[in-house]
């Protein structure tokens, strides 16, 4: 028994070694050309221990959280590079953003529901219908400087739904006006609509149309609608992001940036099959975070993310 148990310590310890090392696997150097990226910069695993994480949002101290979806967990990692678990049972979380009050707002698909969940974990519901139908799954969410919510809502079958065909007809972008129930359709001219991120004075929303492989940006009026719909970048993504320079950040395969201008910056290449989302965070909000299926990365940036 003392053999047994000297030998399953020592397995236990090169598994935790050869995981940890493992979970800090680092890629080349990003090219020089990304002069966004910080230079020498790698793209640098923090861990793979999840199944399909995705929802990145960072709170006021540089703090990002994020989703491990299929295992219906919230996850965080602190300024200091600390990973811990936030929340078990988020009504599946996706999609994530922070309003100004601190509070965690989330797309809960198991429901199809907006979430808000506060520092210490207590759960209040946003929405939970349209017109007296689900809706097909809130997936990414942006809140505008006043505190409404823009929100896409394709249609992704999910494993724990009963039903197996949409309540609604139609996969749009939806607005949900500060304490409001019921969100209103501002786009419905979308084959599957998917990451979502709007500027941070409130002029401009970028959306993407992943079903047709394309990202536009729009106007946003004083009265929450979408006007002049603009083609920005030839090809679609899941989560994305911007920078304080402007730089909207796509992903899917890798971390694809375009500049204001809708030009291509460079890619940035991801060890994972797919790149889900991306957002900003740490002290300085120059740590670019990425969620690729079941792990997560870090990037150095030169360029800092919006608050």
């Amino acid at each position: 028994m003392i053999v047994f148990r000297r030998i399953t310590r020592a397995i236990a310890i090169f598994l935790f070694f050869s995981a940890s090392a493992y979970s800090q696997q680092t890629t080349g150097p990003i090219p020089d050309s990304i002069k966004v990226v910080a230079p020498g910069a790698t793209v640098q695993r923090v861990s793979n221990q999840f199944s399909f994480t995705e929802g990145p949002a960072v709170d006021k101290k540089g703090n990002i959280y994020f989703t491990d979806q299929p295992n219906d967990k919230i996850w965080k990692y602190d300024t200091d590079g600390t990973l811990s678990l936030f929340m078990d049972k988020t009504g599946r979380s996706n999609g994530m953003y922070f309003d100004k009050k601190g509070n965690l707002i989330s797309c809960a698909d198991e429901k199809n529901e907006l979430w808000s969940i506060s520092p210490d974990k207590e759960v209040t519901v946003l929405m939970s219908d349209y017109k007296g139908k689900k809706l097909n799954g809130p997936n990414d969410l942006w809140i505008d400087p006043k505190g409404n919510i823009y929100f896409t809502d394709p249609y992704y079958q999910r494993a724990w739904w009963e039903r197996k065909k949409p309540d609604v007809e139609g996969q749009h972008v939806y607005y949900l006006p500060k304490g409001q129930k019921e969100p209103i359709p501002v786009s419905t001219d979308f084959k599957q609509p998917n990451g979502i991120i709007g500027t941070p004075d409130g002029k401009y929303l970028y959306v993407a149309d992943i079903g047709d492989r394309k990202t536009y940006k729009f106007d946003i009026s004083k009265d929450g609608t979408l006007t002049n719909r603009q083609l920005f970048a030839p090809m679609g993504s899941d989560g994305m992001t911007l920078d304080n320079q402007g730089n909207l950040y796509i992903t899917g395969q890798g971390v694809t940036i375009f500049d204001p201008s809708g030009k291509k910056i460079g890619n940035i290449p991801v060890p994972s099959r797919w790149t889900a989302n991306v957002t900003f965070g740490g002290k300085d909000r120059k740590t670019l975070f990425i969620t690729a299926t079941e792990s997560v990365y870090t990037v150095p940036m030169r360029v800092k993310g919006i608050k």
